[in-house]
């Protein structure tokens, strides 16, 4: 192990630049310029507290950044540590002979994606953890058989407590599915309402993956228009009053898909009025509901006590990690019903030992302290977008910081080949979403570009590289 690096840190509490970032940025530095090398030892954030006489918090919060960006690791009971990978555009001097050559490192691809969170940030120790102490049970052997096809009782009852409590909501253990994630809450969403030649409305530009589930279940697609204020009502009463058999209308309300716009209180209450006069089921994707940065998320459609017909679907997937497939379906209970039975032919039951674990995360109060955690690093990774799209794009494109959500939405000021744009990117190593990810016939001019899981250094090389076709 290398020795702890001499601190030689300079704060200025003048800057507007916030204290941690300021802390984070002097160790960037250091690692660029070769003062800090892969394996070096820093200091542990109390010591390091009182070196630079800030409070350990702060230090916390620096140190978090780094370990999300890749600049460090932090190894269990050993301490924290330049990483060995750095992010890609950090330059770092040799320890040989030939101390004036610098070297690039590269990472692979850089890529926008829709809007996931970053996968380094999962709280595997905590996890890995819980799992282990399921498994050292004296009952353990009762988890290896079948369980309930609606999910474990204990842990439905904690999404319904943290739904009612939270989302203001009002409902029981009988009117939840849990599900290995979102997209197979929609599949069973839709094979439980839908039947050959219904129809369904849909946001346009809108959720693809969720369209192509409805019309594999028979559904036929009816597009309406988004602007700053969600999905145009208007549109919506046109097309109820046309005749069609429509079954059902899917929003995501709180920041749509790919938009980021959260649809207004008034147009909320229109569409559940609109949905008891002509009796179709408002399934409400509120896919990142935790991700929010304003004072107070608003609450679901599904929590005003005058919707009578909704699906609400949700996940903790992007919570603790993408690849751990966790979601609920919340309906009435005859739905919820249709949808077990369905689920029990293509699943028979969930992953009741995952259930558990997480359950255990939540009780003791580490899915609480994560997203407390990865708040902190989201916005601030927020905020440093929105500083270089000022910096690079300001003139060129139309772009609104979000309250909440892991992406923001770029429309450029002229009309631009976006898949052209996106070919030319890929061939410089960047890829970004292109329009048949997310419009119904006529290509949107539009970039939706997920920040949460890219490093500054990335963000700043990805949104220089747009601005030049803009």
């Amino acid at each position: 192990m290398l020795r702890p690096w001499e601190l030689k840190i300079s704060l200025n509490s003048n800057s507007e630049k916030s204290i941690y970032l300021q802390i984070a940025d002097e160790i960037i530095e250091a690692i660029k310029t070769g003062k800090l090398v892969s394996g070096s030892a820093l200091p542990g954030t109390r010591k390091l507290a009182n070196l630079l006489n800030v409070n350990r918090n702060t230090v916390i919060e620096a140190i978090d950044v780094l370990i999300a960006e890749g600049w460090l690791i932090s190894v269990e009971r050993k301490g924290t540590f330049v990483s060995d990978i750095l992010p890609k555009k950090a330059y770092i001097k040799t320890s040989t002979k030939e101390t004036n050559k610098i070297y690039e490192i590269s990472n692979p691809i850089l890529n926008f994606d829709d809007g996931l969170p970053d996968s380094r940030l999962a709280p595997m120790k905590e996890l890995a953890r819980a799992y282990r102490e399921i498994f050292n049970r004296k009952s353990r052997w009762q988890i290896m058989g079948y369980s309930n096809e609606f999910g474990d009782i204990e842990f439905r009852k904690a999404i319904v407590h943290m739904l009612n409590f939270k989302r203001g909501m009002n409902i029981t253990t009988d009117e939840i599915c849990i599900t290995r994630g979102s997209q197979m809450a929609m599949y069973l969403a839709s094979y439980a309402i839908f039947n050959s030649g219904d129809f369904v409305i849909i946001e346009n530009p809108g959720y693809k993956p969720a369209w192509e589930t409805f019309k594999n279940a028979g559904a036929k697609l009816l597009p309406v228009n988004v602007d700053s204020d969600g999905l145009i009502i208007e549109e919506v009463i046109a097309l109820l009053e046309s005749g069609k058999r429509i079954k059902a209308i899917y929003v995501t309300p709180h920041h749509q898909f790919p938009t980021t716009v959260t649809m207004s209180l008034k147009r909320r209450v229109q569409l559940i009025e609109l949905s008891n006069q002509y009796n179709f089921i408002i399934i409400e994707d509120d896919y990142d509901n935790e991700f929010h940065f304003g004072q107070r998320p608003i609450l679901p459609i599904s929590s005003f006590d005058t919707a009578k017909n909704y699906i609400y679907i949700g996940t903790l997937s992007k919570i603790v990690a993408p690849a751990l497939r966790i979601g609920y379906l919340i309906s009435n209970s005859e739905i919820v019903k249709k949808v077990g039975k369905h689920r029990k032919m293509i699943d028979v039951q969930g992953d009741n030992i995952m259930e558990e674990a997480i359950l255990q995360l939540i009780n003791d109060g580490e899915i609480k302290r994560h997203l407390k955690r990865t708040t902190i690093i989201y916005k601030a990774k927020r905020d440093y977008f929105e500083s270089v799209c000022e910096m690079y794009l300001k003139g060129k494109a139309i772009y609104n910081k979000p309250e909440g959500g892991l992406a923001f939405w770029i429309v450029p000021n002229k009309e631009v080949d976006v898949i052209f744009v996106a070919d030319q990117l890929l061939k410089k190593g960047i890829k970004i979403l292109t329009p048949e990810n997310f419009s119904f016939d006529k290509p949107v001019s539009g970039f939706r570009l997920g920040y949460a899981s890219l490093t500054e250094d990335q963000i700043k090389q990805g949104i220089l590289a747009i601005s030049a076709y803009l």
